[in-house]
């Protein structure tokens, strides 16, 4: 029978095999992002990583968990990124938001990840090629959809190459830890409309402010005393504030889906999504006839959702996720009748489905 230190020892000499392994990974890496310089292909390509993730994922006989698996090879695959090009990512900073969580689970902790101020600043920032990706909430499992970012999709160029969901644990935090100096509370509009019942329960009185992101409001309650936050326990370590309840959003299973807005489109994978957005002539039964080529297409739409055009009173945009990818022949047939039948028609991307 081994003993402990055979064992230990026998691990160590894994561990080099596996460093070895990772430099002759980077080796090949190194080489590759010198032929996407020559053909101008993009650095990050999301259909390429997630066939590595599903490949892996069925090679895997286990005792190592399939959860850590991804975990594991996103960090191999950042810093791979990196030695091809540095990879500049905007979020909706400062940072500690959960939009900072969205962009190191989606591109590690190697990528360039650049807090901004507002998500227009993120579709800007992309672009005019500031940065090569963006990370921007489109939705939240309990409060629906993100107006601001649908609503920049609209007026931009910018395409969505992937997804990513994060799940939304809130908590109430300040300075002193302490309930009774609580005058104010700060946050998101969506976190303060995620946890309003417990709110409403327990601060009655207290005035609720939003603001722009949740790391800024646990910056202010870094700052006073007086001034609770709702945030992610990133905020927590990054500004030094203690927590007085943890989870207090007022359904359990809340998730928030990012995307990931980008130049480049990204090839089928056999587990896709694609999103559109349209308009349908302003006559009886317009919207029901542009569902209904869905239907027998039997295409399954997800997500539907609207948005004043703003551009004639009472004229309305609508937001849609269907299963597929664009390119398939099944949904190609499908968007040709779609395109020919609405006044305004917008593929945003076809992508990757994300896990959760």
């Amino acid at each position: 029978m081994k003993t402990l230190k055979d064992l230990r020892e026998e691990i160590d000499n894994i561990d080099s095999q596996i460093l070895e392994l990772l430099n002759k990974r980077a080796v090949c890496v190194i080489k590759v992002g010198e032929i996407k310089k020559k053909e101008g292909s993009p650095v990050w390509v999301n259909s390429r990583e997630e066939q590595i993730y599903a490949r892996l994922k069925e090679e895997n006989q286990g005792p190592f968990p399939q959860h850590s698996l991804r975990n594991v090879f996103r960090e191999i695959m950042s810093a791979s990124l990196c030695l091809e090009e540095e990879v500049r990512v905007a979020f909706l900073g400062p940072v500690g938001t959960f939009s900072n969580l969205a962009a190191v689970k989606r591109f590690g902790q190697s990528a360039k990840l650049i807090p901004v101020r507002n998500i227009g600043e993120i579709f800007q920032g992309v672009e005019k090629g500031h940065v090569h990706y963006g990370i921007v909430p489109v939705e939240n499992s309990l409060e629906g959809a993100v107006n601001q970012s649908l609503d920049m999709f609209m007026d931009s160029d910018v395409i969505i190459m992937g997804e990513v969901y994060v799940e939304i644990a809130e908590n109430l935090l300040n300075k002193t830890g302490r309930k009774e100096d609580i005058k104010k509370i700060y946050s998101h509009p969506s976190p303060l409309g995620q946890c309003s019942k417990w709110l409403a329960k327990n601060f009655p009185d207290t005035e609720l402010i939003p603001c722009e992101s949740t790391a800024l409001a646990a910056e202010m309650a870094q700052n006073d005393e007086t001034v609770a936050a709702i945030g992610s326990e990133l905020a927590e370590a990054v500004y030094n504030l203690k927590v007085i309840e943890r989870h207090i959003e007022d359904g359990a299973g809340n998730f928030t889906r990012f995307v990931v807005i980008g130049k480049n489109h990204q090839e089928a994978t056999g587990n896709d999504k694609t999103s559109l957005m349209f308009s349908v002539h302003h006559k009886s039964g317009a919207l029901y006839d542009v569902l209904e080529i869905f239907k027998r297409g039997s295409i399954n739409m997800t997500t539907l959702e609207s948005r004043p055009s703003k551009q004639k009173p009472w004229e309305y945009l609508f937001y849609t996720d269907i299963d597929g990818h664009k390119d398939s022949p099944e949904i190609k047939k499908v968007l040709d009748e779609f395109i020919e039948k609405t006044p305004i028609a917008k593929v945003l991307g076809s992508y990757p489905k994300g896990e959760f």
